[in-house]
């Protein structure tokens, strides 16, 4: 591992570079909470091992708690291990309830010290797999969504996804469902992480296996993927979906809408309407039944489905993006830049409104006739 030690005494900083090199670990000692600060910024070292006092305070212990707060504000993923000759049970507590990885007592025990210091190796070790792991995921996961669009003379459409943690639990989808027929698809499945991923996964293979099996009509598809669905996952899994079929031939949209956020067609002047829910969602019964219903587009009038995540935006700091926002962010869309510049345009109101911080998936697909 790369460590950074510090320590405001020479020779506790040359003890702990011998024992670290004699275990194989590369070190790099600072003197003072300044060069600390300065060296963790660089972002270089797999451990930091810090004193909790230094010349400004000896006793208390407050310094060195002060220091490990603006450590971890800096940069939370790189463990801390605490360690002072004036320990106690509340300063050790207290420097855990911060964040600090674990506490070492000086004059300290060269075993027990190594043996920190390889369980957070060890640590190190499978939170990098686990990472590698999630990327894989998250790679393939984005290998699902699709990239080529068929082409339509009549209508343009896309969709963007933006999964709150490596992987996540939303899907979008445009189906060929024949010759000027586009199915187009927006699902939220329950939960999060791995387990959903898995679940949206399961989700567009049953799509495909129906198309493979000349199942076309939205109707009969969701059925066909309720079935499955139902039969493949545990009884506290769902998704929520709203599924379209545009056909060109007259520039009508039919909807199932199965418990799904209403999508909203945004006529070319400025009204709104709201496609609301029309079927339970996918997977919670094996009789399912869904009632599908239709809207006529004009020209330059827009469709857009999304999750959940865009409404509840900005939730964590007790704010939503909500409907108002959405509504908001549509209409100061521009209009002649085509669908992709209205879901870029949208989903950077979403981010920028929850200043980065997602609690859910952020998923948009639409369409502009």
């Amino acid at each position: 591992m790369r460590i950074l030690v510090s320590d405001d005494q020479t020779d506790v900083l040359e003890a702990i570079r011998l024992l670290l090199k004699g275990a194989g670990h590369q070190t790099e000692t600072v003197e003072s909470p300044r060069e600390l600060l300065a060296e963790a910024a660089r972002g270089r070292f797999d451990l930091i091992l810090m004193d909790m006092n230094y010349s400004r305070d000896t006793t208390s212990g407050d310094e060195g708690l002060n220091l490990l707060r603006q450590l971890l504000e800096h940069d939370a993923k790189t463990p801390v291990i605490v360690m002072t000759a004036w320990s106690s049970v509340d300063l050790a507590v207290e420097a855990m309830r911060l964040g600090a990885a674990d506490f070492i007592q000086k004059p300290w025990d060269n075993a027990r010290l190594l043996a920190t210091i390889e369980k957070q190796a060890d640590l190190s070790r499978e939170r990098n797999k686990l990472k590698s792991d999630l990327e894989i995921a998250r790679h393939v996961q984005q290998r699902l969504l699709p990239h080529q669009a068929h082409t339509l003379k009549t209508a343009q459409y896309g969709g963007r996804c933006c999964p709150a943690r490596e992987i996540g639990g939303d899907y979008y989808d445009f189906l060929d469902l024949g010759p000027g027929r586009l199915g187009l698809l927006i699902a939220d499945v329950s939960g999060k992480g791995v387990g959903a991923a898995l679940l949206t996964a399961n989700l567009q293979a049953s799509f495909r296996s129906a198309l493979e099996l000349g199942v076309r009509s939205p109707k009969a598809l969701l059925s066909f993927v309720n079935k499955l669905f139902h039969e493949s996952t545990p009884a506290e899994y769902y998704a929520t979906m709203f599924f379209a079929e545009y056909r060109e031939a007259n520039c009508e949209l039919s909807y199932i809408n199965c418990g799904h956020p209403a999508a909203l067609v945004v006529r070319a002047n400025g009204g709104i309407e709201q496609l609301e829910a029309t079927a339970l969602p996918l997977g919670i019964f094996t009789g399912w039944k869904s009632e599908e219903k239709s809207v006529e587009l004009g020209k330059n009038d827009r469709v857009i489905a999304f999750s959940d995540g865009v409404l509840e935006a900005g939730v964590d700091d007790d704010n939503e993006f909500g409907e108002s926002g959405l509504k908001t962010a549509l209409r100061s869309a521009p209009t002649e830049a085509g669908v992709e510049a209205l879901l870029d345009h949208v989903m950077d109101q979403v981010l920028s409104f929850s200043r980065g911080v997602q609690s859910d998936d952020v998923t948009l697909i639409a369409l502009s006739a």
